[in-house]
């Protein structure tokens, strides 16, 4: 996906920012939900301009900075053999961005539904298209499963993002499940924080296993 295509979907966003403050800014309450609650309910609010304009501008700067971002790695010349995965990933976060928007502005106007089961939809979508980019990703100092092992090894590295990315559309598919319910969308966070805890360890001991079985050759 090319950086026009990209920049098409990011002005979309902003665009449709505008057309809500024009059109329903005096009938939008003056405190909009901004947090809900692991159960669904609301538990946050934001005054209505932060409200409307917060992520549209957040989404444009993270578009800005995740276009230049590549250019600032030492290990830029990898990003040419997943520059289409990684493009696509601006794509998807904004996409992803702007479900949350139009989520709040929908509970805003008195729109009623439940919350994290419209969340979990989005948050399934969002890691499942991360377990793509993994199962992409070259060694880089930006994207992917950094860690001291994996940044030295690309054999250690390319292990770890092949087994990692089976493991994000596990929890992909787990989210997916908080559509029916709720309290999976909780276990697919705890999954994906058990998942980070695994890959560290999985590349030190993966590393360490290549270091041995060097150190055994060498000695041959």
């Amino acid at each position: 996906m090319n950086k026009l295509k990209i920049l098409s979907v990011t002005l979309l966003v902003i665009i449709f920012s505008i057309a809500i403050y024009l059109n329903f800014y005096g009938n939008l309450p003056e405190k909009m939900a901004s947090h809900w609650g692991i159960s669904g309910e609301i538990d946050g609010y934001t005054d209505r301009f932060s409200g409307l304009f917060l992520i549209p501008i957040l989404s444009l700067i993270f578009f800005a900075f995740l276009s230049v971002l590549p250019k600032f790695d030492p290990l830029k010349k990898n990003y040419v053999s997943f520059q289409k995965e990684y493009d696509g990933m601006i794509t998807v976060f904004v996409g992803f961005m702007g479900y949350l928007y139009l989520l709040t502005i929908l509970t805003s106007m008195g729109f009623v539904f439940d919350f994290i089961n419209m969340f979990s939809i989005a948050f399934a979508g969002l890691f499942y298209y991360m377990a793509i980019l993994l199962s992409k990703a070259k060694q880089n100092w930006f994207v992917g499963i950094k860690t001291p092992w994996t940044l030295n090894s690309k054999l250690v590295w390319d292990k770890t993002h092949a087994i990692c990315s089976k493991l994000f559309k596990a929890v992909a598919i787990v989210s997916l499940l908080g559509v029916f319910f709720k309290q999976m969308l909780f276990v697919s966070v705890m999954l994906l924080l058990a998942v980070a805890a695994f890959s560290f360890v999985y590349s030190y001991v993966e590393f360490n296993k290549e270091k041995s079985q060097a150190l055994r050759k060498k000695k041959k």
